[in-house]
């Protein structure tokens, strides 16, 4: 299966990522580990976006992409992966179409984690991080939601949405029954 998991902060998306990819058997590629990958290992891509990110500025979308066609491209992905916060916007989403049809690959699905807002604000706060205030949230949530909802248009045709309020146990298993009618 080849699966890209959209889903707002709090969602529990990356529990759910990690739970799926073992079930699944396919590696669970996240945009964020795919940064710290290459600038831990110093690569020409780890370095220039470490540039960037030094600098206070977004890491260019090139290098994102590219971080992504290389990790797409390696033999344990040959078979599926779930890419957990990639694509975050339509263009990067005309990306992986690129990379996926140079691989002769399809995407299986894109699973959004739907949670109501007001749960996602507690499990949030909860957290107890400094900088997670209920204001800062909020607007987290906006910008979530006004960046997403064009991607989740744009996936239409591919998009389950699973009710990701609940135990981790029953969300994992919602996601894999819609699954499995979908393969």
């Amino acid at each position: 299966m080849r699966l890209v998991l959209v889903g707002p902060p709090g969602a529990g998306k990356g529990t759910q990522a990690a739970v799926l990819s073992e079930h699944l058997a396919v590696p669970h590629i996240s945009s964020g580990d795919l940064f710290r990958e290459n600038i831990d290992n110093v690569t020409p891509l780890g370095k220039e976006a470490k540039s960037y990110l030094d600098a206070g500025e977004l890491v260019p979308d090139e290098v994102t992409n590219e971080m992504v066609r290389q990790r797409l491209a390696a033999s344990d992905a040959a078979e599926g992966f779930l890419l957990d916060g990639f694509p975050r916007t339509t263009p990067q989403a005309d990306v992986l179409s690129d990379i996926l049809s140079e691989n002769g690959m399809e995407l299986t699905a894109v699973v959004q984690f739907e949670v109501p807002r007001e749960e996602l604000v507690r499990r949030l706060l909860d957290r107890g991080r400094s900088d997670d205030t209920e204001e800062l949230i909020r607007r987290r949530l906006d910008v979530y939601d006004s960046e997403t909802a064009p991607l989740l248009d744009y996936y239409r045709n591919k998009l389950i949405t699973i009710d990701a309020f609940g135990p981790v146990e029953e969300v994992t298993s919602r996601a894999l029954e819609a699954l499995r009618a979908r393969a």
